[in-house]
């Protein structure tokens, strides 16, 4: 699965026009959410925080069009709590997300 940084920057466009500082500020803001949302999952200890946390995630990757991140979302909660394949994946995708 293939994830491009440029589609965060893309949506964040779309919303706020070509205003390059609070398109920077939000792209900041989309990772600090995500990468909470992630270590939530890292901590959870059952199946409601892991399903949460991935829910959570999921839905901020649907307000930005990221089809490979919700994916991603999607196979968490139907994974077990902290399912270290899956983890990295996520992380991973945050990582090449960031570099956008």
């Amino acid at each position: 699965m293939s994830y491009d940084p440029g589609a965060l920057n893309t949506a964040l466009a779309a919303a706020v026009g070509d205003d390059s500082a609070l398109i920077a500020d939000l792209h900041v803001a989309f990772m600090e959410s995500a990468l909470r949302q992630v270590d939530l999952l890292e901590r959870a200890r059952c199946d409601a925080n892991w399903e949460l946390a991935a829910w959570r995630l999921k839905g901020l990757a649907a307000s930005f069009g990221l089809t490979g991140l919700m994916a991603l979302a999607e196979e968490a909660v139907r994974s077990a709590p902290g399912d270290p394949r899956i983890l990295r994946q996520l992380r991973a995708a945050l990582a090449n997300l960031e570099q956008g």
